[in-house]
């Protein structure tokens, strides 16, 4: 997968929607996204971040994209719901969504972590998710074929201590993924992956890990050719699985 060359238009005249689309891994998906065709949902808290992405789409001679300034960590039922509904009604169609936003507070022990923290950890890193695709599914089963990315994380799929919450979040969400999928079956529009990808010189990385150079780490440009393959019909036959980008 690390291999694959997806074609120029692999994602033309498709609505792809992501989540943490300011920074880091979402920030690289939504330009890559761009660049193979896609008009791209950014979506994020900080919306002079996003404008930085829409501006950088527009430069490379992507399809226009669209902003959604949006708090994963306070919303609900009514929000989510209206978020989509507002998606649909501006953009016509939903295609995939990746969803790459992240809480994280700092590796301590579990006898250290808070309520309140725990709290936060789910509800943006699972819970969050979980009711953003929920909404967005009546439009992406209405898609010829639709493509779910959830963003596992390494010591979610083998804990580790002092990862605590964060890890416990990410590891509920390879649970999401398997049940989900074994829900929708095999011949549904819809398909759901969990992607782990690993040592990324990201500011999350750099935080977790301040030994590791970060030029001595994969760049978030790099993973992009798992991100397209597990978006595009190449990955058709995809379900289900926890995609490791280091394996």
């Amino acid at each position: 997968m690390k291999d694959y060359s997806p074609r120029p238009d692999l994602l033309a005249d498709r609505v792809i929607l992501v989540t943490g689309a300011g920074s880091g891994l979402g920030r690289a998906a939504s330009l890559a996204y761009a660049r193979h065709g896609a008009t791209v949902a950014l979506l994020g808290r900080d919306e002079n971040r996003l404008e930085a992405v829409y501006d950088e789409i527009l430069a490379s001679g992507g399809p226009e994209p669209a902003m959604f300034p949006f708090d994963l960590g306070v919303a609900d039922d009514r929000a989510f719901e209206t978020l989509a509904g507002t998606l649909v009604h501006h953009l016509k169609r939903l295609d995939g969504i990746l969803h790459s936003a992240h809480q994280f507070f700092s590796l301590t022990p579990l006898s250290l972590q808070t309520l309140e923290q725990w709290q936060t950890l789910m509800r943006v890193n699972l819970i969050a998710p979980f009711a953003l695709t929920r909404a967005c599914l009546p439009a992406l089963r209405a898609a010829p074929s639709a493509s779910v990315i959830f963003t596992g994380e390494t010591h979610g799929h083998q804990p580790a201590a002092f990862w605590g919450g964060y890890a416990v979040a990410k590891a509920g969400l390879e649970t999401l993924t398997h049940i989900w999928s074994e829900e929708l079956g095999e011949a549904a529009p819809v398909r759901m992956n969990t992607l782990i990808p690993g040592q990324v010189a990201t500011t999350l990385r750099s935080r977790t890990h301040p030994g590791l150079a970060p030029e001595r780490l994969p760049q978030p440009a790099d993973l992009m050719p798992f991100y397209l393959y597990l978006m595009g019909d190449d990955s058709l036959a995809v379900r289900g699985r926890i995609v490791e980008c280091a394996a």
